[in-house]
């Protein structure tokens, strides 16, 4: 379903939901302009309309415990990644928890909001925003890309919509299989900084470190002077602006 207009995709999903609408897993609502955009945390999400993916899709992952919650995460990252990788060759990584980079250019983000009944996952609404035709950002963006930017040349929104689609499908279908360690391994070797010596900002200050994994539970575990330590999202902030 396309709307021409939305606050965001999500919302627009868990209202329906809320309102007891029967919806089928995989839904897909996609919007044409979104005047209320999410970002983790409450970032707002900028999008030209017309110009970029923005879309949400309705799982019903309730086979995954809610200790487990993060393979989800694993799951729809892999499956953009596949998607992305595809028309834009390598390159593309995930930057922990939730973006998704091409280099050191943001191309999207993915926001994912749980619906838990008991220690199940009844429903999952997981929001996507890719860069596709916008070449003007924002000045606060923070190094923004897009898809035509790399390409030098417009791409059909439907089409890699499809192609986003097929491909969280299949690493979705992986999940439900119980392939985790698959899915874990693909994740690891697209980390972004994964390995490298990267500066990092903390309430400690700041200071050269190495992602050397992410936990289970989605944790960063980053190695600083031999130590390994591990943070929380807004626990820690990748110095990468430029």
């Amino acid at each position: 379903m396309t709307l021409p207009e939305v606050d965001s995709t999500n919302n627009f999903l868990k209202q329906a939901l809320a309102n007891s609408t029967p919806l089928t897993e995989g839904t897909v609502i996609m919007a044409e302009s979104q005047y209320a955009g999410r970002g983790q945390q409450q970032n707002k999400w900028h999008s030209d309309p017309g110009k970029n993916l923005t879309f949400s899709i309705l799982l019903k992952p309730s086979f995954l415990p809610v200790n487990q919650q993060f393979n989800l995460t694993l799951a729809i990252s892999v499956g953009i990644i596949n998607a992305l990788s595809k028309v834009l060759g390598t390159g593309i990584k995930i930057k922990w928890p939730n973006d998704i980079y091409f280099n050191d250019g943001k191309l999207g983000g993915v926001l994912i909001e749980n619906i838990v009944q008991g220690q199940q996952i009844k429903n999952s609404v997981i929001g996507i925003g890719i860069n596709v035709n916008q070449v003007d950002f924002a000045p606060e963006v923070p190094n923004p890309v897009s898809v035509k930017q790399i390409l030098q040349k417009d791409y059909a929104l439907k089409l890699l919509l499809s192609d986003l689609c097929a491909c969280i499908e299949a690493a979705y279908l992986m999940l439900k299989a119980g392939n985790i360690a698959r899915l874990k391994a693909f994740f690891m070797e697209n980390l972004y900084w994964r390995n490298e010596l990267r500066p990092f900002k903390t309430s400690e200050g700041i200071f050269n470190g190495i992602i050397k994994d992410v936990t289970s539970t989605g944790q960063l575990a980053v190695s600083f002077n031999g130590e390994l330590r591990l943070y929380n999202f807004k626990e820690i902030e990748f110095l990468n602006k430029h």
